[in-house]
């Protein structure tokens, strides 16, 4: 049996408000990210909404994902 084990990214963003508009935009629903290692990786752009606030997203991220390539936590680490 040949499993691949969880993949860990690392992001760092500093968006203001209005570049967040977009992630409401009707019919975005991904955003390509690029990782602190230089893997480019796509998520559900709700993953992000949930942390835009009124100055807009800021910090550092990290993205867990599974053997199954299915996002197990997107979170705001610092």
């Amino acid at each position: 049996m040949n499993t691949k084990p969880e993949q860990i990214y690392y992001f760092t963003l500093s968006l203001n408000y209005q570049q967040c508009e977009s992630l409401y935009f009707p019919g975005n629903h991904k955003v390509v990210l690029t990782a602190e290692n230089g893997t480019r990786v796509q998520i559900p752009s709700s993953r992000l909404r949930s942390h835009v606030h009124s100055y807009g997203l800021s910090g550092r991220f990290r993205l867990i994902v599974g053997n199954d390539n299915k996002i197990r936590t997107f979170e705001k680490i610092r």
